[in-house]
């Protein structure tokens, strides 16, 4: 398996340039209501970060339903867990169950020695033990990697800006064109953020997915699981998925783009079973599939990466 630096160089500078779009927009308002001391923007800058990183789980927890799942409900599950966390040489994190009525799991905490994983209620049943296993597997990977906790606290400054470029760009308070100015620039940085929020996501999750791998899971479970988990959240109505669209960053697939990752998955399932076995993954790396320029360019749009091209890593490590 390859190392995880490059991951932890991009949340290293993902972090610095977010805090540095925050500090300044924060440095641009005080200046603007007349604050001139920088200590200050750099204080409010650090305490809106810092906020995020720390109430950040217990707004996953809440926004998600997520309860404690006791080990007498599920105990083949907390055993999964438990040999993940050994592999991975971590505490065995808090398994929760999330009702909510799409079938997927996610991981939180503020570090790897206070991680949580949740699975979903329409996920049981859903899934064979080994897919199962592979997904737990994903999921134990961001928890080994801390990507979890950068991810929630960053994922913050882009509504800041938000914010920021609504309350200016229409406040009616021109002073020469400077709150217009600030309302501006508060957006493209809200733009700005975003884009690297969603790299930052889409990155983290190849290196789930070879952590799923590396922890013992098979990837053929892990790009089945995959495949059953888009139709699972395909089935679901549009009020469903709208509900959790602030949060789809933390499940192990993007499920606005269910449909269109089943079409995706639908060429490598030869055989039409509605599962990828490790013959077809294998196939998959010589095979002619294609990755569209369409789907290349919406990939930038997405929290996870495009499911053919996941896929082949997947298939790379199979082989």
């Amino acid at each position: 398996m390859r190392g995880t630096w490059k991951l932890r160089l991009r949340m290293i500078l993902t972090t610095i340039i977010m805090f540095t779009i925050v500090y300044f927009l924060v440095m641009l308002v005080g200046w603007y209501l007349g604050v001139t001391s920088w200590m200050l923007y750099m204080g409010v800058s650090l305490v809106m970060v810092f906020l995020q990183y720390w109430f950040g789980p217990s707004l996953v927890k809440r926004s998600m339903n997520v309860r404690p799942l006791s080990e007498a409900e599920a105990p083949h599950i907390h055993q999964m867990v438990q040999e993940l966390a050994d592999a991975a040489g971590v505490p065995k994190p808090e398994v929760g169950l999330s009702e909510i009525n799409i079938p997927n799991a996610f991981a939180y905490g503020r570090s790897s020695r206070s991680g949580h994983i949740a699975i979903t209620r329409p996920i049981l049943g859903l899934l064979d033990r080994d897919e199962l296993r592979a997904v737990l597997g994903h999921e134990m990977g961001h928890i080994k990697h801390n990507d979890m906790a950068v991810t929630a606290a960053v994922s913050v400054i882009p509504m800041i800006c938000y914010y920021i470029a609504l309350s200016f760009m229409f406040s009616g308070d021109s002073r020469n064109g400077g709150g217009i100015i600030i309302g501006i620039l508060g957006y493209v940085f809200y733009l700005i953020g975003q884009l690297l929020v969603l790299f930052i996501s889409r990155t983290r999750e190849y290196y789930a997915d070879e952590a799923s791998v590396e922890f013992g899971n098979r990837p053929a479970a892990l790009v089945s699981a995959l495949y059953k988990l888009s139709y699972g959240a395909a089935r679901c109505d549009k009020e469903t998925i709208a509900e959790l669209n602030t949060n789809r960053a933390f499940f192990v697939n993007d499920v606005n783009n269910a449909r269109n990752d089943i079409t995706d998955f639908r060429q490598i399932d030869f055989d039409g079973d509605g599962k990828i076995s490790d013959d077809e993954l294998r196939r998959l790396v010589t095979s002619g599939v294609k990755i569209s320029k369409k789907n290349g360019i919406m990939e930038l749009l997405s929290t996870h990466p495009d499911s053919l091209k996941r896929v082949k890593r997947l298939g790379e490590l199979e082989n």
